[in-house]
């Protein structure tokens, strides 16, 4: 599943109905990363399928099936149980933040987001993938 074979970067996908947010993320993460987008819930399930995507960034609001529906979808299919799922999302309510972990999410982030809080969350998972024997050393 989760892999690191094209340009050995992990690949991260962020799931948001708004351009500026991809662009946002991708340019906190795009050193590091292979950073994906999609706008909405389809496009995002058929390109985890067609990806190895190490971590998954979904927004809550979105038209159509929203980021809580896509974060459960994602869960409930046994390949993708695993994945680490981060809500990255301007709902930042305690009601909201346990619906995201009721959904299955693994980390809630609210937006605006801190670039370095969200490139450090995003390490602290891809990291965790690599086994320990073959973790760099500088």
């Amino acid at each position: 599943m989760p892999s690191t074979s094209r340009n050995s970067k992990p690949t991260i996908m962020a799931v948001d109905d708004s351009a500026v947010m991809h662009n946002l993320v991708k340019r906190a993460l795009e050193e590091d990363y292979r950073v994906l987008v999609a706008d909405n819930a389809v496009d995002a399930l058929s390109l985890i399928y067609h990806e190895p995507i190490s971590v998954l960034l979904l927004d809550v609001s979105m038209p159509g099936i929203d980021g809580l529906e896509l974060c459960r979808t994602v869960r409930n299919l046994p390949q993708f149980h695993k994945l680490p799922i981060i809500m990255l999302t301007a709902r930042d309510g305690m009601f909201d933040k346990v619906q995201g972990r009721l959904a299955g999410a693994t980390e809630y982030l609210t937006k605006p987001f801190d670039a370095e809080q969200l490139c450090q969350v995003v390490k602290k998972f891809t990291e965790a993938l690599v086994p320990p024997d073959v973790k760099p050393t500088f």
